[in-house]
């Protein structure tokens, strides 16, 4: 039967083009139910407005604002120039007055304005010890970054520059993506929130690189030492005594014990939800993407393999991976061009904010509170404000969040 090779090859074309048909209904399919779980998320407006707070006060590029959690209600503001400022937790304070001061020996330019000091927590002890903990550019090694202790001046109302001990020294091959945000978490440890080192792209590498420091979120113990250093390595670390192959001949070598997490671009900012103990990011994209991270103990955030959700690199796709965590929040450059990590609000003065992680775009100047629910995320809300460069979130003894702009102000939130 000289024509059943051509019935047959005809049947099956019809077979392949019924499965195309099959496949392409399938993958729409899923693409709409990813876009269904994508409009889920409830979006709009939020009945809560940005304010000016503490408005008889401007300060230098205001980095950090937080509070030494010793009851005594202070407000404590840092200038990216190597200054620290305190004053009273009064709406109509008049006047800070200088804490540390360390600008001689902190790098910061106007051209290069991702150096300088960029954070600084107090000891968790600290109504005890009078400790507490810079990062900064140091002004005397290039593009070197160090953690250091400082301690209360006899007087205990300011801190002593003298008492300096630099528990840290991080090398950084560029001026950018220093990250700097640290922050003691519920367990006592120091979290460091490091950037890849710079320029663009990650072209060392190390956002993927267990051997170096850099790309990673720090956990450390500063109140102990050990293996020749100023700090202790926590013993539950995720890294600590791991081999990991370094060449294709398979030499291996061990990974840095103090990284907690991994695959980060450039946190900015990061901070611990006072109630649940969470850690949150904001991790600035590059190209496409900024997004928000809960971080968990080991995790590999992707970068620079993926940025946000989606593959950076040429010869990748956007297909899930268990390796590598996703964002719980992230949006597009369309929207805004450089995430500012902000933090959970646990207040009492504004309920609507309660529970949600508020945070902002640097460039387009646009305010948001994300709500989780512990799984997923469930809504992201604007906030009402004027639009302006945020340059970095903070809180008070009290729970109240605070932003600053680079023209000097604070502000907080309040209901509409």
């Amino acid at each position: 039967m000289p024509e059943f090779p051509q019935v047959y090859l005809l049947v099956e074309k019809i077979v392949k083009k019924m499965l195309a048909v099959v496949f392409a209904i399938s993958g729409l399919s899923a693409c709409l139910n990813a876009v269904a779980a994508e409009e889920a998320v409830k979006e709009g407006p939020l009945a809560v407005k940005a304010v000016r707070a503490f408005e008889n006060l401007v300060f230098e590029r205001p980095i950090v604002v937080t509070h030494a959690a010793d009851g005594s209600d202070r407000v404590f503001v840092a200038e990216q120039d190597g200054i620290i400022k305190v004053f009273p937790n009064d709406a109509d304070v008049e006047e800070a007055t200088v804490f540390l001061d360390i600008d001689e020996r902190c790098r910061y330019k106007d051209n290069q304005n991702e150096e300088g000091l960029l954070g600084f927590a107090f000891h968790p002890k600290f109504k005890e010890n009078g400790q507490l903990f810079v990062y900064y550019t140091t002004a005397s090694e290039d593009h070197t970054s160090f953690v250091s202790r400082f301690t209360l001046a006899k007087d205990a109302k300011t801190v002593d520059p003298e008492s300096e001990e630099v528990i840290m020294k991080i090398p950084q091959p560029f001026w950018n993506h220093n990250g700097g945000t640290i922050a003691f978490g519920p367990d006592g440890f120091l979290y460091i929130g490091l950037g890849d080192g710079g320029s663009g792209n990650d072209p060392e590498g190390n956002g993927q690189n267990l051997r170096t420091l850099l790309g990673s979120i720090l956990r450390i113990d500063v109140d102990s030492k050990s293996d020749g250093k100023s700090y202790g390595i926590p013993k539950d670390n995720p890294f600590v005594d791991l081999e990991i192959v370094i060449d294709r001949r398979g030499k291996t070598a061990k990974a840095m014990p103090e990284i907690y997490a991994y695959g980060l671009r450039n946190i900015w900012r990061m901070s611990f939800d006072r109630e649940t103990g969470k850690l949150w990011v904001g991790d600035v994209g590059q190209n496409l993407w900024e997004e928000i991270n809960i971080i968990e103990k080991g995790g590999n955030y992707g970068w620079n393999i993926r940025e946000a959700k989606h593959w950076f690199r040429p010869d990748g796709n956007d297909e899930k991976t268990d390796k590598l965590i996703d964002p719980v929040w992230e949006y597009n450059h369309s929207v805004g061009k450089s995430i500012t990590g902000g933090g959970v609000y646990r207040g009492k003065e504004v309920p609507a904010l309660v529970g949600k992680y508020v945070y902002a775009d640097y460039v387009t100047g646009l305010l948001w509170a994300l709500e989780h629910d512990g799984t997923r995320t469930v809504a992201n809300y604007t906030l009402t404000g004027d639009k302006l460069p945020v340059m970095s979130f903070g809180e008070d003894q009290n729970g109240e969040v605070y932003f600053t702009t680079t023209f000097g102000q604070l502000y907080k939130f309040q209901a509409e």
